[in-house]
């Protein structure tokens, strides 16, 4: 006879908590960043990243596998077409879980869990370009100091006469 895992789940029941986490991953890739407890966020984390995998792969199977959980085709689109590619060169770590207080009305521990933005190739490139152009400017600041300096030195300032 099956039985449920043993342990504390969110919501109560497991069929609850299923939903929930659900509906958390939709909310997560619909927007990119939430709002949740701590403790729905660490449950949230794998979930989702195991979602992002499968987007990752991109193939039909995949695609209804993570429509069993996400039901939301706009969603489960955008997961493909948009977030799976994004992160196409990383090996996990899809998700980034930030504290951020506590809440008002209840004092519940509260974080933000959002998807961690990849560097893609244009981004790196922009990135290496902004680098080289702070050099350059760093170098043409420094050689026109040095050229104030020489200037200086060769002109000697011209001594007044007293006429009294």
């Amino acid at each position: 006879m099956p039985k449920p895992t043993k342990g504390a789940r969110l919501g109560g029941s497991a069929a609850h908590e299923k939903l929930l986490l659900a509906n958390l991953a939709k909310a997560l890739f619909e927007h990119g960043r939430i709002t949740t407890t701590e403790a729905k966020a660490r449950r949230l984390r794998p979930y989702a990243e195991r979602l992002v995998t499968k987007a990752k792969k991109g193939d039909l199977h995949n695609r209804r596998q993570v429509l069993q959980v996400i039901t939301d085709k706009s969603v489960v689109h955008t997961l493909f077409t948009e977030i799976g590619p994004r992160y196409e060169n990383r090996p996990g770590g899809y998700t980034r879980i930030t504290k951020i207080g506590n809440r008002r009305g209840d004092n519940a521990p509260m974080a933000v869990i959002e998807l961690v933005e990849a560097l893609t190739v244009a981004q790196e490139a922009t990135g290496e370009a902004e680098a080289a152009t702070k050099r350059a400017a760093k170098d043409a600041e420094v050689a026109a100091e040095a050229k104030v300096d020489t200037t200086k030195a060769d002109e000697a300032p011209a001594e007044e006469s007293k006429d009294a």
